[in-house]
């Protein structure tokens, strides 16, 4: 399995990033969802180096041009609410693959236990097709793997991308031990060390989903 974090190099999601966790930037809801789906996009313009592709011949107004497209067939899948800002990243850049949408949520039992459940899922057939699935926070892997495991019933894909905005060290080794190591990337932003007694990363940035759409109750 291969896994790539972003903040091991230098780009713009550094800066994207900065402002994400920024206590007062953050608070401009707008922006904040902006900045998730400016790190998509650029999630997707690595991804996209990946895929395969195929040579087309184009008429224009001149001559016959020659150009390559993607020939994989793309799914991208994300877990509500947090997710779909930085969803929309990925869709402005594979604005013809397919969608999927699975609903993930903490059922707590007490104040710091609780389960995921997994209450909606639609999705397309997968088999045979390259799967983004795509939540800005990892904390602890379980909501990603049980998400993943419901897109299952729609196929096994030929390739899995999980991105992710900022994953704790936890979650990363949680993804390495429940995904299949030979056909899985991970794609990460910034990797924090630890996860608090809430299961919330930190440092990380608080409640994404919160502050891209506004608290509930």
């Amino acid at each position: 399995m291969e896994i790539i974090d972003f903040a091991k190099t230098k780009s713009l999601i550094g800066q994207y990033m900065t402002e994400l966790r920024d206590v007062n930037i953050q608070k401009d809801m707008l922006r904040f969802r902006r900045n998730l789906e400016r790190i998509g996009e650029i999630m997707a313009y690595e991804i996209s180096k990946t895929l395969e592709y195929k040579t087309i011949e184009t008429q224009t107004p001149l001559a016959v041009a020659e150009s390559e497209v993607i020939a994989s067939k793309v799914v991208l899948a994300t877990i509500f609410r947090a997710g779909v800002p930085f969803h929309q990243g990925f869709l402005n850049y594979f604005d013809h693959a397919e969608n999927a949408f699975v609903s993930a949520y903490r059922k707590y039992k007490e104040k710091e236990n609780f389960d995921v459940c997994i209450e909606y899922l639609a999705s397309p057939r997968l088999e045979g097709k390259t799967l983004i699935l795509a939540d800005p926070m990892l904390a602890t892997g379980a909501s990603m793997e049980l998400s993943y495991r419901a897109l299952l019933t729609k196929g096994m894909p030929e390739h899995i991308h999980v991105a992710s905005v900022i994953a704790s060290q936890q979650a990363v080794d949680y993804i390495a031990t429940h995904f299949p190591t030979d056909r899985t990337t991970v794609w990460i932003g910034a990797v924090d060390k630890e996860i608090n007694s809430h299961s919330y990363i930190v440092p990380g940035l608080g409640d994404a989903g919160d502050l891209a759409y506004g608290t509930k109750e």
